[in-house]
């Protein structure tokens, strides 16, 4: 049995990998920013016994340490990082070069760095210390975007520090290694989470699900099976890796 954390785990992926660990026995710790009842919701359908719920603004200098010490603290120990939070595309951070006001797109950035990639790297820090002076192998599995290798012309910051995240595991995984930690990254396509399901409902809907030659979009289960996969110790070979989780959507070269 092992200590999983999982960051933004109130709905979607999130929601969808905490519910995976938990299924294989695990103890999830399920982190949250600001939707405290959906994380509670989240905390509630995990099977088994043991799990926490912990509330951080990964924004927030000295969060992530903070975060990974109280997921110790509740877990026992932390065996599994999962790095999915992050601030996502949506209306309020829309910023295209062209149009957004310099003070929005600085406001953007600066956010988005802050959370998808300081964030996950102080907590990627936290937890390889906390397995090295443990001297135990373990997995950190970064959630991020085929955005980071197609563009996101309209969220530039999105794209950016997806790229940056999937490029810190790859030196990560070089630097962990000798210490039988693994680091792999998963690429999701589009995701029919719930934060999804007006655009998929909506005139947009089907051009998103024609962009897979499946006909569909993907499943927060799909990505949650993928990143249990690659925490468990049969893909310790995998380490270095980004999977793309996109129906051949977009295949990079």
């Amino acid at each position: 049995m092992r200590g999983v954390l999982v960051t933004g785990g109130s709905r979607g992926i999130g929601r969808a990998v905490a519910r995976a660990f938990a299924a294989g026995g695990d103890r999830v710790a399920v982190h949250y920013a600001g939707r405290r009842a959906d994380a509670e919701r989240t905390l509630e359908e995990l099977p088994g016994t043991g799990h926490a719920l912990l509330r951080a603004d990964l924004g927030e200098p000295g969060a992530a340490e903070r975060l990974v010490a109280e997921a110790v603290d509740a877990l026992g120990t932390v065996d599994v990082l999962v790095n999915n939070a992050a601030v996502a595309p949506a209306a309020d951070t829309l910023h295209p070069v062209t149009g957004t006001p310099l003070a929005q797109w600085q406001r953007v950035w600066r956010r988005m760095v802050d959370v998808n990639l300081l964030g996950a790297a102080d907590l990627s820090w936290a937890v390889a210390a906390h397995l090295v002076e443990r001297g135990a192998a373990g997995a950190l599995v970064n959630v991020g975007s085929r955005g980071a290798f197609r563009g996101e012309p309209d969220f530039p910051a999105y794209g950016a520090t997806k790229a940056a995240l999937h490029a810190l595991g790859q030196s990560l995984a070089v630097a962990l290694a000798p210490h039988g930690i693994t680091v792999t990254s998963v690429a999701p396509g589009f995701i029919a989470t719930e934060r999804q399901a007006a655009k998929l409902s909506g005139p947009e809907g089907e051009r998103l699900r024609t962009e897979s030659p499946f006909g569909r979009v993907g499943t927060p289960e799909e990505v949650a099976a993928t990143v249990r996969f690659l925490a468990s110790p049969a893909a310790a070979w995998a380490s270095g890796t980004v999977v793309d989780l996109n129906g051949a959507s977009y295949l990079r070269t």
